[in-house]
Order: C-alpha cells, then structure tokens, then sequence
C-alpha cells in the first residue's frame, strides 16, 4: 500500500466495541479493537483519517430507499446491494436507547422504533432488525460529530461492499462474504486476494481478528483502510457529490 504522509484507519464495529486496521506513515498496518469509537479517535493522531463502516448524517425524514447515499451506491453492487440496508430518521435512531437486559425489551425497543420510523417516512416504512442492531454505534459516532465538528471533515462513512467495488476496478465482488448469516470461505478467499493484490500483507489478512471480533469485521476494516487512504491523496468520491448535510450540519455521502 502506497504511504499518505499521515495516519489512515479503517473501521467497523464488532461485537466488542469497534475494530480498526491503522496505518501510521511509514509503518506496517495494525489491528486492534476499542471499547468506545472516541477511545479510537484519541488514540489517533489530530490528522488521522478513520473510514467508518457505519451510517453517518441522519435525516429528519426519509423516502423510499433510505438516505441518498444508499440509493445512490447500491446500483454498482449488483447482487451484493442488500448489503447496504436503509438508515432511518434521526428520530427514530435515538427513540430507544437504554442497555438490553432480555430478548423481551430487545423486541420492544425495535417495536417503538419501528413506531417512530413509519411517523417520520413515506412511504411508511419500519427498521429492519439488522438496522436496529447498529442504533447505540450510529447513535455513538452522531454523538461525537455533534459534540466535536471538527471531526466531521477526516471521519467519514464508507461501506466494505462499496470499497470493495471501487478496489475492484469499479465492479461488484462475485461472491457474497456471508450466506444465510454465516461466513462464505470462498466470497473471504475473493476479498482477501483483491487486497493482497493491493498490497496488504497475505499474512496480516490471514491472521485471527483480535478478541471480540469476528473475521469479516477484520477484513471489512482493512478494505476500508483503502478508502482512508484515497482521501488522504484526494482521490476518493463521496455519494453524493458533493455530499448533503443533515440538520446538525454532519456531511451526508458514503464514499469510496
């Protein structure tokens, strides 16, 4: 991989907080997991570029397909475009944030988000359980570009698919990297090869992702170590662009 003169990171949340696969200039890339998407900020150079795998900028109200941005990039992935699920509005992203202590509340926060959802979408429209399961990680990451906007220009959202496509030479990966909820060796193998290609490490990919974990979070942060690493060479394209803004003035745009 091509050295940028600073700090790059790729990022994707996991079952123990957030992993990241950094670069400092000069040096070999390192994963490691954070307990909290600031501690990972702040372990970071104040010009470090963090490409986050996770919705950024949210809408007071949305229409069919979600944000832009998932409308817009899910017409390069082909068969692979369910990956990028629809982001409701803010409102209904914070209508239900205390800690799960039973499956029962974990079913009646998704119920009363659902409930905001519809109020704040046309047409009417719910939360998918796989959006509700990323709210606290979207919830953390607003918080933090609410509270420090100067942020707002070197954290920005991408998505693994998208990088992956863009890696790809602008082509969709064949394979799917899960199936049926589980880890597709073969769709890991295809993504794996594209990025040793690039010039990450056979090695490094092929290592155990640290604790907490798994090994598609691994492997979705290093591709998107390659999107931190085009903005820092201005080569990277926001979608769209130039990117919107939400009513916090957070930029709106997945890029890759």
């Amino acid at each position: 991989m091509e050295s940028v003169g600073r700090t790059i990171a790729g990022a994707d949340g996991c079952k123990a907080g957030w992993i990241a696969v950094v670069r400092h200039p000069g040096n070999a890339p390192e994963v490691g997991v954070f307990p909290a998407f600031t501690a990972l900020v702040d372990s970071l150079p104040d010009n470090a570029i963090i490409a986050v795998d996770m919705p950024i900028g949210l809408p007071d109200f949305t229409s069919r397909g979600g944000r832009g941005p998932e409308v817009l990039v899910r017409a390069f992935l082909g068969e692979r475009q369910s990956s990028v699920f629809s982001i409701p509005s803010r409102a209904a992203v914070h209508a239900f944030s205390e800690s799960f202590t039973t499956v029962e509340r974990w079913y009646e926060g998704h119920r009363i988000a659902s409930e905001v959802a519809r109020a704040t979408s046309d047409p009417p429209r719910g939360v998918s359980i796989q959006a509700f399961g990323i709210f606290s990680k979207i919830r953390e990451i607003d918080a933090l570009l609410i509270t420090r906007p100067e942020l707002r220009a070197r954290v920005i959202e991408s998505h693994p698919e998208v990088a992956f496509w863009r890696l790809n030479g602008e082509a969709a990966m064949r394979l799917p990297k899960k199936l049926k909820g589980l880890i597709n060796p073969p769709g890991m193998a295809e993504r794996r090869a594209l990025l040793a290609g690039l010039g990450l490490a056979p090695e490094f990919l092929g290592a155990l992702p640290p604790r907490g974990a798994a090994s598609d979070d691994f492997l979705d942060a290093s591709a998107l170590l390659f999107v931190a690493a085009r903005l820092a060479r201005g080569e990277a394209r926001p979608f769209p662009d130039p990117p919107g803004a939400d009513g916090h003035g957070i930029p709106v745009a997945i890029w890759a």
